[in-house]
């Protein structure tokens, strides 16, 4: 079997021999992004609702801990995808909300969907 590249200069900074993931490649930005389990199922509860408080979310996702729940919070507001919003009340509410660039996940996440579900040809 052969490999056949993406082409059309899509993966041009990251190719060539490297020991190991380059920060500059923009398919590993993408990806350290993504990664970590639970991350696809919060996106699809900001895709679905646009803003979440940290209750609601984790009303939605039941099995997901506390502590994950919080560091992929911190992990997609540090990606830019999430952005993260202090009401002052008290007690002081914090609400979440997609980023235009967390909005155009939307097409990545259904993609990968398809792909995991064998849709591809």
């Amino acid at each position: 079997m052969t490999h056949q590249g993406v082409g059309h200069g899509l993966l041009d900074v990251c190719s060539g021999p490297t020991p190991e993931p380059h920060p500059d490649c923009p398919v590993e930005v993408a990806l350290a992004a993504l990664r970590g389990r639970w991350t696809p199922l919060i996106l699809r509860e900001f895709l679905r609702s646009d803003e979440l408080s940290y209750s609601r979310l984790a009303a939605a996702l039941t099995g997901l801990s506390d502590k994950v729940l919080s560091e992929r919070l911190a992990q997609l507001t540090e990606a830019g995808v999430l952005e993260r919003h202090r009401i002052p009340a008290w007690p002081p509410r914090v609400t979440y909300a997609l980023t235009d660039r967390g909005r155009a996940l939307a097409p990545v996440l259904e993609a990968l969907w398809s792909w995991g579900r064998g849709d591809v040809p």
